[in-house]
């Protein structure tokens, strides 16, 4: 990926139009940066990254349609020296470990100050990798990391709408008795008491979102 030899040329991406203007008038200040590109989704933003080629892409990670760690894989498969900066709300373990795994070069929760985006976004341009203190602190709060496979974490989700075991059983094809032991897996690996406990774990690390 080539700059143009003047500006870092960046891609916003964000289902908040407030937020993407707000990206943008912000980084209109600095001499060597320009949003030449803003997408509302994940799917907009793999179309506009093969229009544009930007030199880094700003990425929120919750949004409609194409979330942004799908949309992260898609353009890491489409320029593999892609330099995607997630930046998000979301600061659970889970959650930082499925954009640095999609190809994330940088993980920044929106709270930072603009200063921190702005060297966040210069240093990925230059090749680096951006783990900030208090990210970085995060992941190592949970050491090592648990691994839920996709069934559990299919099976945390419908726990935490409030079904039952014989409901879930129903909704993902398979008996009570094997919903018990992906439960039982579950609380295993996040060191959870309960059905309620494992659910207040898996939300606070990121394991799942409401609303999903």
């Amino acid at each position: 990926m080539e700059s143009d030899g003047v500006r870092i040329r960046v891609l916003a991406v964000d289902d908040h139009p407030v937020v993407r203007a707000g990206i943008a008038a912000m980084l209109a200040n600095e001499p060597d940066l320009a949003v030449v590109a803003e997408a509302r989704n994940g799917a907009e933003a793999v179309a506009l990254f093969e229009a544009h080629r930007p030199d880094v892409v700003l990425m929120d990670l919750q949004m409609p349609e194409v979330g942004g760690v799908s949309a992260t894989h898609a353009i890491r498969a489409i320029d593999p020296d892609a330099r995607v900066v997630a930046l998000t709300t979301y600061d659970g373990d889970a959650d930082i470990h499925r954009a640095l795994s999609a190809g994330a070069c940088a993980y920044l929760i929106k709270d930072a100050m603009i200063d921190q985006l702005v060297a966040a976004i210069r240093s990925a341009a230059a090749g680096k990798r951006v783990i900030p203190a208090p990210v970085a602190s995060r992941l190592a709060e949970f050491t090592p990391r648990a691994d839920l496979t996709a069934r559990e974490l299919e099976v945390l989700q419908h726990v935490a709408k409030g079904l039952g075991n014989k409901e879930i059983a129903q909704v993902i094809g398979r008996s009570t008795e094997t919903v018990k032991a992906h439960l039982e897996s579950i609380f295993r690996k996040l060191d959870a008491r309960d059905r309620a406990h494992a659910v207040t774990i898996a939300l606070q690390r990121g394991f799942i979102h409401l609303g999903e």
